[in-house]
């Protein structure tokens, strides 16, 4: 799929470099340097992706995603964000952004990231899919084909990728995921950086599910493998005796 990206930083160079790298893949390029201009721009022109930095003139990154996501926009972002700038990475995935990339940065790398991102877009919807079945867990209910999660009946609000990362565990309850095949599920290749980026989503689930009946949590850490989702009691007892 060649895209339409949006890229959005106020730096010149940053912009210009981006824009020669995605258009040798063959994408759509639109540019600004300002919050504000962006935010008209993609109201005019739906983007599929944005390249969205943080701070901006006018309107903040922050500010431009959270007003784009309230007109119900479903392009893909991935942000741009300082090195040392924990709070950066972890606002922009609450609020909705996909992923995250930190400066400085080499541009095949943001390049092959937007690539991932449309390739997992496209398979949400995969053309003649049988949709999946509802999975219930405990007091959660997934409606994997309306990509809705319920709590003993009130709705979750999942991002894209936080959802994804949930639907995937679910589907094998107990089963350890490394960072990597969790990110190779998600994000659809393998990048060292998705590490972090996994870490975060994790994270920003289990804040909005809140704990199990039983006070643990969903999603389990495998210290020094990666993640599970926790399996109930009733899984257990319908497990053949071996």
């Amino acid at each position: 799929m060649n895209a339409m990206v949006l890229v959005v930083d106020d730096e010149p160079h940053i912009v210009e470099v981006l824009r020669a790298y995605l258009e040798r893949e063959g994408h759509r390029v639109r540019t600004s340097g300002d919050g504000d201009e962006a935010l008209a721009l993609a109201r005019r022109e739906p983007p599929d992706v944005m390249i969205l930095d943080v701070m901006l003139p006018g309107r903040s990154g922050f500010d431009l995603l959270r007003a784009l996501r309230a007109d119900g926009s479903r392009a893909g972002v991935i942000m741009l964000t300082a090195r040392d700038d924990v709070i950066d990475r972890v606002t922009g995935l609450e609020l909705g952004a996909d992923d995250y990339v930190v400066k400085p940065f080499e541009p095949r790398e943001v390049v092959a990231r937007v690539g991932a991102l449309i390739r997992r877009m496209e398979r949400l919807v995969p053309a003649g899919a049988t949709p999946a079945g509802p999975i219930r867990i405990f007091d959660l209910d997934v409606d994997v084909e309306a990509r809705e999660v319920r709590r003993s009946g009130v709705p979750v609000p999942l991002t894209r990728a936080e959802f994804d990362l949930l639907t995937a565990l679910l589907e094998q309850p107990g089963r350890v995921w490394t960072r990597e095949q969790l990110g190779e599920r998600v994000f659809g290749e393998a990048f060292e950086s998705f590490d972090r980026t996994i870490d975060s989503h994790v994270k920003n689930v289990r804040r909005k599910l809140g704990d199990r009946p039983d006070g643990g949590a969903y999603l389990e850490t495998v210290r020094g493998v990666g993640y599970r989702a926790a399996r109930s009691a009733a899984m257990e007892a319908s497990e053949p005796a071996t």
